[in-house]
């Protein structure tokens, strides 16, 4: 496993913008992905973005349109920028990597700790 480190979060009012960064983020298999999830007290734990090492990404209704996902490979960093956030997006957010099976069924085993967003209406 990868050490992550998540920084970037936040407060922002509605309909500002965060970005994320997850540094130690990388591939270590064809057959791995990179993701951002997120979880607000209470509730359950969410998928938010995933990225193959193709580049191909995937996105929760919740959110798509609105943030992207990108992995710089060079810096070993992955980010998701986030655009018009609303208070429902107010969360913890992870990074986490894994094979694409296991991000696809939010049970990744190498998790960052976690960075803040609170977004206010």
């Amino acid at each position: 496993q990868v050490q992550l480190v998540e920084s970037g979060g936040g407060s922002v009012q509605s309909g500002g913008s965060l970005r994320l960064s997850c540094a130690g983020s990388r591939y270590t298999a064809s057959s791995d992905c990179l993701g951002w999830f997120r979880q607000a007290p209470g509730k359950e734990r969410e998928g938010v973005a995933s990225i193959d090492s193709d580049g191909t990404t995937s996105y929760a209704d919740s959110v798509k349109g609105r943030v992207a996902i990108s992995q710089d490979n060079a810096k070993n960093t992955l980010y998701l920028q986030m655009n018009s956030l609303k208070p429902e997006d107010t969360a913890m957010y992870y990074c986490a990597s894994d094979t694409c099976v296991a991000i696809t069924n939010m049970t990744p085993g190498n998790w960052g700790q976690g960075t803040q967003v609170t977004v206010s209406s």
